[in-house]
């Protein structure tokens, strides 16, 4: 069995990221070393896809085999039309990120929360039940977060949203612990919640503003801060939280166990997380810009 070293032979097994643009993504860096970490016969690639290529590109996985991909912008929300079967919480967030080719039958999952919550338990030893949460924003990745925080047993899952309409449905996710505000509002929230989440893109890109999504002035002492941001690798909003002394974490983490979970679903083999969690950060040492899935 090769180790991931040598040139791909007969045997070896693909998955690939499709997405466009894709030519950044980080996903062939990070699977191929967890492949190799882990002695498996995979090889992964990037494939540009336009969207209106997105059904024969499918077709194109079950034919060829394709064992697994991985799926970023701006496919997830289409992907989750056209696979065969959907996955609890990719019905729910009706968005795919990961899709698994089961003999031909494409299964749809999302691993952004499961991976959000994972995170949070290896960067800062915090687990979500009983606690306040409040997560500002209310796209796909936060309402991945929402849903996530809701089904670990937050006590309450707070969403700020500059449209109060978009932070009620993903409030809902969280079922009862779920309750919306407008972003207006979100300094009251943010000194009662126990973990803050900015699941906003504010703060990304090695040239961008020092914003934050909220006012930093508003955190408090016992917090932890969570930015799914992760170029800079210290970004504007982690940077604020530990001046004022709080455990905070940025989204390499997060990017790095969804990503566990895809390698798990398509090999069965526990992901080599370490590995892959380095490979990242001196993949965005080097890098210039922020860089998809």
């Amino acid at each position: 069995m090769t180790t991931g070293s040598g040139a791909p032979r007969g045997s070896t097994r693909l998955a690939a990221v499709i997405g466009s643009p894709v030519r950044h993504s980080l996903s062939p860096v990070v699977h191929n070393a967890a492949f190799r970490a882990a002695g498996l016969d995979w090889t992964f690639l990037a494939f540009e896809v336009q969207p209106s290529a997105l059904v024969a590109a499918l077709d194109g996985v079950r034919a060829l085999g394709i064992a697994g991909l991985s799926v970023t912008m701006p496919h997830k929300e289409d992907v989750a039309h056209l696979v065969d079967e959907l996955s609890d919480d990719a019905r729910l967030l009706d968005a795919v990120n990961c899709v698994v080719n089961d003999g031909g039958r494409l299964v749809g999952h999302n691993t952004d929360g499961p991976g959000f919550v994972a995170a949070l338990e290896a960067d800062l030893g915090v687990t979500p039940a009983g606690r306040r949460c409040l997560v500002v924003g209310a796209g796909g990745a936060a309402r991945a977060v929402v849903l996530a925080l809701g089904r670990a047993g937050a006590s309450t899952v707070v969403v700020a949203n500059r449209t109060v309409e978009r932070a009620e449905q993903a409030a809902e996710l969280a079922g009862a612990a779920g309750r919306p505000v407008a972003l207006a509002d979100v300094a009251d929230e943010v000194r009662l919640a126990d973990i803050v989440v900015n699941a906003t893109s504010v703060g990304m890109g090695l040239q961008g503003s020092a914003d934050v999504a909220f006012p930093p002035d508003a955190l408090r002492p016992g917090q932890v801060v969570a930015d799914i941001v992760y170029q800079p690798l210290v970004t504007p909003l982690v940077a604020a939280a530990r001046r004022r002394g709080l455990a905070a974490t940025n989204g390499v983490s997060m990017l790095v166990h969804q990503a566990a979970v895809a390698f798990e679903l398509w090999t069965g083999t526990p992901a080599p997380v370490a590995v892959m969690a380095a490979e990242v950060e001196q993949s965005l040492a080097t890098l210039g810009e922020p860089s998809p899935r």
